[in-house]
Order: structure tokens, then sequence, then C-alpha cells
């Protein structure tokens, strides 16, 4: 049967915005930072925007091409400050702290950069900054790059193996405080109980061994890269 004149017209469906691919990326780093980067999916971003996956690929070929353009996107928060040669090893310490305090606030996407080479525009000018302020300051490229190299391996790693430790902590509902003071202490027990005439060092010092916040040990290991990288270029300089 026609409808009638009167009729009420059939309600229209909303118009969905147009995506692109900043929403798309913006979509997925909400999901990563909320839940982990195992969580990102082309349908669960998709669903996001109450659409399907396939309303995606036209602005990211896969999931592994998401992964790298929200790895990218962080990059892009580094802040890269004017060169000043004569204090390259601070300005490297500082670079670091900063690229360390960004990957800890997405969650566990520091592990992308494990995967993968990070080439995107915003990752080329962070390397761009640190090698050109090294050869600025007097280290030799090769030196240089390698430099480039470990010393961003060290601080990904690191954020990596920290978003680890959160990702416990979330599941056992505890402060994390709470529990890196329940950890320090089972270890220290651990260690000092150890056979003595096995692991005589071990247990002697087991208070050293658990010593320090994470935060002290971070800016440990970045001083020991800092001041090995600093011994090379003197090494590099001398005669013979």
């Amino acid at each position: 049967m026609k409808n009638s004149p009167w009729s009420p017209l059939p309600e229209k469906r909303p118009v969905r915005a147009q995506l692109d691919r900043e929403q798309i990326v913006d979509a997925a780093l909400r999901i990563v930072d909320a839940e982990g980067v195992d969580a990102v999916s082309m349908r669960r971003v998709a669903g996001e925007f109450g659409t399907g996956p396939s309303s995606l690929y036209a602005h990211v070929s896969n999931k592994d091409e998401l992964l790298r353009l929200m790895f990218d996107r962080i990059c892009g928060e580094i802040d890269l400050p004017g060169h000043q040669p004569d204090r390259w090893r601070e300005q490297i310490k500082q670079l670091m702290r900063d690229v360390h305090q960004i990957l800890m606030a997405h969650n566990d996407l520091a592990r992308i950069a494990l995967a993968t080479i990070p080439n995107g525009p915003n990752a080329l000018l962070a390397s761009e900054w640190m090698i050109a302020l090294l050869i600025k300051g007097g280290v030799p490229p090769r030196i240089a790059a390698w430099a480039l190299d470990r010393v961003f391996l060290y601080v990904t790693t690191d954020a990596y193996e920290n978003s680890i430790w959160r990702a416990q902590l979330r599941h056992l509902g505890l402060p994390a405080s709470e529990v890196e003071r329940q950890v320090k202490a089972e270890m220290e027990v651990q260690f000092r109980d150890l056979p003595a005439d096995r692991f005589p060092y071990l247990s002697e010092h087991s208070a050293a061994m658990t010593s320090g916040t994470a935060e002290e040990r971070f800016e440990f290991g970045l001083d020991l890269l800092i001041d090995g990288l600093d011994r090379s270029v003197g090494a590099a300089g001398s005669p013979g």
C-alpha cells in the first residue's frame, strides 16, 4: 500500500562527517592511552566513528601503518630547541628526558619503535636535530650516528619496560608507590637469602641491588651513556 500524502516522511540517517587520517590517528591514540597497543585494530578504531573498517582503508592501509603514524604523531610532541653545541651533553640529556616522558604518557606505544625503524617526518626531525647537535659539538659523524641509535634505544626500552610494570599495577589495583615498595622488599629478601657460598656479593649487597627509584636509575643509565659517548669522542680525537 502506498503511503498517503499525509504520511510522515521516513527519518533520514545522520550523515557521517568525512573521516581523515588525523581523526583516525587521534582515535587510535585514545585507545592506546586507555588500553594499550594490543587493543588497537582497524575494526576497533572504526567503531569509534560508528562505521566499519573498510572506511579507514582510504586513509590508512593497515594496522602496521596506523601504528607507525601514531608513533610519529607523538614524536611531534618533542621539543627541539636551538642548538647549543658547547652544551651538547646537557641538551642531549634533556631531549632524552623529554622523549622518555612523552613515551611514558602513551601507555606501551614505545614498543612500536622496537619493531620498526621510525622514519616518519617527526621522528626524522628529532633524529636530524640530535645528530646535527652532536656533529656541531665536535662528535665524529660515525660516533654521532651510533650514539643516536643507542641512546634512543635505551630510552625506548626503558619506557616500554615501565609500561609493562604499569599494566601489572592496573591489574593489581594498587598505588604505584605501594607496589614498588612491596616488590623491592620481596627482591631484597630474595637476594639476601641466596646461598652465600655461591652468591656472596649478591646476598651481601641485597640492599644496594634494590635501591633507588625508577627515575634515579633512568638518570644513572643516561649518565653512563653520555659519559661513555664523551670518552669515545676524546679517544677519537687523541693521537695514536
